[in-house]
């Protein structure tokens, strides 16, 4: 066959590959539609998802060319106002919402806008001619191939038109990276000639970023004339159109801050150490984002993190600081000093800690708040409490005297306030005589391998990164899993207690414990093997819980679980949120919260008991292809945000399940690859948005990570799972797998392996509970070994059924 015949059989074939891999997942895709499904939208959601994009808009240039006030018919440029990126691909954002509206309904939805209409009808010719390619799983488009423009077609549209926007397109997605080539990371000439020809011919231009995560933005800071705006929209889910169309006329001020910094692909300091097959050495340790940028090169800082402009100006005034036990609280006077638009400010403190033994950045956001809409020459007062814990710092290394321990070490903690990390300003200075101890902990999940971090060491007056060998693994961690194996509680046999007795008090949990067969412990520690389980809604992603029938009899209920973040995936009509980085951008907890609130009633009404989500993880690179899916590179603002959407869905919803756990900072060859860090930064950084949301709104599930850390995967981390997360973290939960697992045997007792491997490292349940082909059969693993020394023990499986248990009976 010619080169080209082969691909086209072997697209087929591939096409015909990714069917089948959809119809295991048993979800629709973001383009099925189902003539016969109702799709009315679920309560007020169109008016909330609406306000949550508008609001993690941010507005990056702004030449005085928005808002369009004068009922500005706009040239619009870019397939992607038809081709609109709602959501990014993969399980986070496969739903199946009741409309999309893209740009140009969002523009025509607008009162006072209008848009090109012949313009637009050459770009709907061509794209018919050029439809988009959606790609298959793994597989998505980065972009979409831009229609060729002319001069002359660009100076008709100018002469029939007041404006122009000009959209650049980004997708996202899952089990691929993004890349730094032209469509990925770079713009691509065809993007580059369109800018330069619609700014050469309008005077007024808005260039409105549908991305989702950080791209190259050195280009938006120079050149235009001065007649340039700059908006970044990230992928604001089913009312994308309407929130933009609100900003771009006035109805909405942008109110968005970036949770992350923008700057040059080279200098973020993890890019030499991202994407490598086997592992990566987290060299650049406590130093992600602007943690390096605000210490070591503030200068290299395209856009700042936190940075966002307004339609308005603020001031922040009048700061009081209060002493209190291990707490700082602050308050300020915020103020719109602007003449003519209403609008929201982000209050963001931060702290500069002295350097001491252990070294700090240069800046670390320890607060934020975020005001209510405030009409020009209005005022209100803001509030943020701070815990010492907030600043505190993790001694790995005993540098301090005290190892494996959160101290403040003695010296001035300076704080400042402001709209971002780079102009925030001085506003006080706590001075500690002695360095603190606020917590001791024991060595969890540390290095097994050596390797070279950074440390900040001071040379005449400035801060220079430096190498220093990693603390690694010293303590016995066999020992300690046996010192800590669960008592055993004697079985009973049937004793027909059921679930309802124990939700009533006529029994308690130990004795309805005592009646489960192995058979049944077994079942308990795993889903019903498939996605799209018979036990639970069409499309589930799998079910748990009551999964044999002799569970059901007892009471114990299948659970549903589904994917999220982006919003329910099933087979019927749910509501398309935001992507998580959007919702990081509002830098808005309380709207957060409202919003999910309403999802955790969608659940509710869709038979969803477990929301697979928040995205937790950290932006440690912006070439990661599931960045889209998490918040930030900032472990507070991912904490909050995390906290605040758990809140939301937990208030009437079941479940919510933060995820992945841990160091899921990667695509590339994800189910293998070793994130190799510091316990300083794994607690730091890593771990520190999950603990904020497991102690400030208490999620009753978490899901590991398909990766190792530090040699171990997260579905066998005893540490992850149990030293830190229940022990340290008081979480008591339980904990599940990403869909399958990879084999293995413990190092520590090479006797288990696979599920007694998993339940002795404290992983409740493994989903969906089988092979992805094969028989509806326990592997055996589990038991395999229950009676042998060194073997699994009753107390583990029935300390697992307490988890999974516990979990079921709220649903009574």
């Amino acid at each position: 066959m010619k080169g080209d015949e082969c691909m086209s059989v072997l697209g087929k074939i591939i096409n015909k590959a990714a069917k089948f891999v959809d119809a295991l997942g048993g979800g629709l895709s973001q383009t099925s539609t189902q003539a016969d499904v109702d799709r009315t939208p679920f309560e007020n959601m169109p008016a909330l998802t609406r306000q949550l994009a508008a609001e993690g808009a941010v507005l990056l240039r702004n030449d005085n060319v928005l808002p369009f006030v004068n009922k500005e018919k706009i040239s619009v440029f870019g397939r992607c106002q038809k081709d609109w990126f709602f959501v990014g691909y993969g399980s986070g954002g496969d739903v199946n919402p009741p409309y999309t509206v893209d740009l140009l309904q969002g523009i025509e939805n607008c009162e006072t806008l209008s848009y090109n209409e012949d313009l637009a009808r050459v770009y709907a010719n061509w794209i018919e001619k050029h439809p988009a390619e959606e790609g298959f799983w793994g597989h998505w488009p980065r972009f979409h191939p831009e229609m060729p423009l002319t001069r002359d077609l660009v100076n008709k549209a100018a002469q029939n038109s007041d404006a122009a926007v000009v959209v650049i397109g980004r997708s996202s997605g899952e089990d691929r990276e993004n890349t730094a080539d032209k469509g990925s990371w770079f713009l691509t000439d065809e993007e580059k000639t369109m800018l330069q020809y619609v700014t050469d011919a309008f005077e007024k231009t808005v260039v409105l970023l549908n991305i989702g995560s950080m791209i190259d933005l050195r280009w938006t800071t120079r050149g235009y004339d001065n007649k340039l705006a700059v908006l970044c929209v990230w992928q604001g889910g089913m009312e994308s159109g309407n929130a933009i169309a609100d900003i771009l006329c006035g109805k909405v001020t942008p109110s968005g801050k970036l949770p992350d910094t923008a700057a040059k692909l080279e200098d973020y300091p993890s890019t030499k150490n991202f994407g490598k097959k086997e592992f990566n050495h987290y060299a650049e340790d406590i130093f992600v984002g602007y943690r390096w940028f605000s210490t070591f090169a503030p200068e290299k800082t395209v856009y700042p993190f936190g940075f966002g402009l307004s339609y308005t100006s603020f001031g922040l005034y009048d700061f009081v600081v209060k002493e209190k036990q291990n707490e700082l609280e602050f308050a300020c006077k915020v103020s719109n000093t602007g003449a003519q638009y209403a609008g929201k400010e982000v209050v963001q403190i931060y702290v500069q800690a002295p350097q001491g033994r252990l070294g700090k950045p240069a800046r670390s956001l320890c607060g934020f708040a975020k005001t209510d809409l405030l009409n020009p020459g209005a005022d209100c007062n803001v509030q943020i409490n701070i815990p010492f814990y907030a600043f505190a710092s993790f001694d790995d290394s005993g540098a301090t005297g005290n190892q494996n321990a959160w101290v403040l070490e003695k010296g001035d903690y300076v704080f400042f306030a402001g709209n971002d990390v780079k102009s925030a300003s001085e506003i006080y200075t706590l001075p500690l005589d002695e360095t603190i101890v606020l917590e001791q902990c024991e060595e969890a999940a540390a290095p097994q391998y050596a390797f070279l971090r950074t440390v900040a060491v001071e040379e005449d007056g400035t801060l220079v990164p430096k190498n220093q060998p990693v603390p690694y693994a010293r303590n016995d961690l066999k020992q300690r899993i046996l010192d800590n194996i669960p008592q055993a509680i004697s079985l009973t046999g049937d004793k027909g207690i059921k679930l309802a007795d124990v939700k009533n008090g006529k029994a308690s949990l130990s004795e309805f414990i005592a009646q489960l067969s192995l058979d049944e412990l077994e079942a308990i520690s795993r889903g019903d093997y498939i996605m799209n389980s018979p036990l639970g809604a069409n499309g589930n992603a799998g079910a748990l819980g009551g999964v044999l029938p002799s569970l059901r009899e007892k009471g114990v209920a299948p659970l549903t679980c589904t994917d999220g973040p982006s919003g329910i995936r099933l087979n019927t009509v749910s509501t398309l949120l935001p992507i998580g980085t959007l919702l990081a951008s509002t830098w808005n907890t309380p709207l957060c919260t409202a919003v999910f609130e309403v999802e955790g009633r969608e659940m509710q009404a869709k038979g969803s008991d477990i929301f697979l989500g928040p995205g937790m993880n950290i932006h440690r690179n912006p070439l990661c292809g599931r960045n889209f899916e998490y918040y930030s590179e900032d472990p507070l603002l991912t904490g909050k945000i995390g906290a605040a959407v758990v809140k939301g869905l937990q208030t009437h919803g079941f479940a919510a399940c933060p995820k992945h756990f841990a160091c899921n900072n990667q695509e590339t060859n994800r189910n293998y690859n070793d994130s190799r860090l510091s316990q300083r930064a794994l607690r730091e950084i890593y771990l520190k948005g999950f603990e904020i949301c497991v102690k400030e709104a208490k999620p009753k599930t978490i899901m590991t990570s398909y990766n190792k850390i530090n040699g171990v995967w997260g579905h066998y981390h005893y540490d992850l799972c149990n030293t830190i997360l229940r022990k340290e973290w008081g979480f008591d939960g339980m904990v599940m797998t990403d869909w399958w697992m990879r084999s293995s045997k413990s190092p520590e007792f090479p006797d288990i392996c696979d599920n007694a491997y998993r339940v002795r490292a404290g992983v409740d349940v493994l989903m969906p509970g089988g092979n992805r082909v094969g028989k509806r059969k326990p592997d055996g693993t589990l038991l395999k070994t229950y009676g042998k020394d060194n073997g699994i023990r009753l107390g583990e499986l029935q300390k697992t059924a307490e988890h999974v248990i516990k979990l079921c009976m709220e649903k009574i």
